[in-house]
């Protein structure tokens, strides 16, 4: 049961959109939320991180990697061959799933790996040179004058 309403950080703010969403996703979202496959989220870099999931059963042709409005989206889905199996016991589950992951602004996939039942997936930020922080150099206005001297003495 949800016990917050966002509506007055709408009404109140301009530009925390996606902030406001992200938490309220992360609030509505069910607490009974399916947890098949299992994954794990590191931190390989500053701005790196890689997710692994335990696809075991699946192989590279059962798995689907897709990036779609800032969102990561992997699913599975494996071709039913057990009709000539007799299993006693069946412990590994291949059930379809789907697992999504959404992306901050400008971190990309850049590549995937599947071996020995994890898939990998490797996530970088990449931020444009338009947006990453600049020195602004500080100039006074003899500097200024200085230069004009010096430019007018030249010609």
């Amino acid at each position: 049961m949800r016990a917050f309403d966002l509506t007055p950080l709408y009404r109140a703010t301009v530009g925390f959109d996606q902030i406001a969403d992200l938490m309220d996703r992360a609030l509505t979202s069910d607490v009974g939320q399916n947890t098949y496959p299992p994954y794990n989220i590191e931190k390989t870099d500053d701005d790196a991180w890689r997710i692994s999931i335990a696809v075991a059963g699946f192989s590279d042709d059962d798995l689907a990697i897709e990036v779609k409005d800032r969102a990561l989206l992997v699913t599975g889905r494996k071709a039913s061959d057990d009709s000539e199996r007799n299993y006693l016991h069946r412990g590994i589950a291949t059930r379809a799933f789907e697992r999504r992951f959404h992306l901050a602004d400008h971190v990309r996939v850049t590549g995937a790996s599947h071996e020995n039942g994890m898939l990998n997936i490797d996530l970088v930020r990449e931020v444009p040179e338009a947006l990453k922080p600049r020195r602004i150099e500080i100039t006074s206005e003899a500097k200024k004058d200085a230069n004009l001297v010096e430019a007018k003495s030249v010609n």
